[in-house]
């Protein structure tokens, strides 16, 4: 499933600005900035969101992320007009703009499903620390915290356990780009991964952590192709992520 990107602002710098940084670490999703009014001023334009819907045809859906009331006011009138067809297509998101496009776009670039692309979206307005409390209350009484030390094998394939520590050499650390590439290459396995406590395949719960070149990078998996899991990272994070 292919799924694109509109960014509604009230100012066209900001909309196209979250569109060329979100494009920076989802190059291959569709992208598109609707923002200001139609003589260049601030506010939103009926006619910018109708267009970026239009451009954005060939994808399977698209998610629209919106920065204040107005936004929604004026998407909401745009969607009015389209066919039942064109509207089921089209899927609003309550996420912040920034945040949310960032983390959406990588959700699409991973391949998620509009579904995911939302909650992806949706994790932008839920700090690191709120996510790890939900992620460790939804885990069975007897599995161990994201924080604990993993290591070994377990009986079964799909508890299988691994885990490595690894030392950031990239100059600007675990910033939006390397951050986004780490959660492209944890996506692609089965396994649960969390790095240095928090989700792998989280963007933002990973660029909360703000660690600098340097610092130690845990990496711990679970499931069937951990180890594979934690290899793969391990590669990245000592390949400096191409910087």
């Amino acid at each position: 499933m292919t799924v694109g990107i509109l960014v509604v602002s009230h100012s066209a710098a900001i909309a196209t600005g979250t569109v060329e940084l979100a494009r920076q670490m989802a190059a291959d999703v569709p992208l598109v900035a609707a923002g200001g009014t139609d003589d260049g001023g601030i506010g939103t334009s009926f006619e910018a969101v109708t267009d970026g819907i239009e451009e954005l045809s060939s994808a399977d859906a698209v998610v629209v992320l919106c920065d204040l009331g107005s936004a929604y006011l004026t998407t909401d009138t745009a969607l009015d007009f389209l066919d039942d067809e064109a509207r089921a297509r089209v899927h609003v998101s309550q996420a912040p703009l920034v945040e949310g496009a960032v983390a959406a776009a990588v959700a699409a670039q991973t391949g998620g499903d509009v579904d995911a692309v939302l909650v992806a979206a949706a994790s932008a307005a839920v700090t690191a620390d709120d996510a790890d409390d939900a992620d460790d209350a939804s885990r069975p009484a007897d599995e161990p915290t994201g924080g604990a030390a993993a290591g070994g094998n377990a009986d079964s394939a799909d508890d299988a356990t691994a885990s490595a520590t690894v030392e950031l050499v990239n100059e600007s650390g675990l910033h939006a780009r390397p951050a986004a590439e780490f959660v492209k290459a944890a996506a692609k396995h089965e396994a649960r991964v969390r790095v240095n406590g928090v989700d792998a395949k989280s963007l933002l719960a990973i660029m909360a952590l703000a660690l600098p070149k340097g610092a130690h990078v845990t990496i711990e998996a679970t499931g069937s192709d951990a180890q594979d899991a934690v290899d793969t990272l391990v590669e990245l994070v000592r390949s400096g992520f191409g910087e």
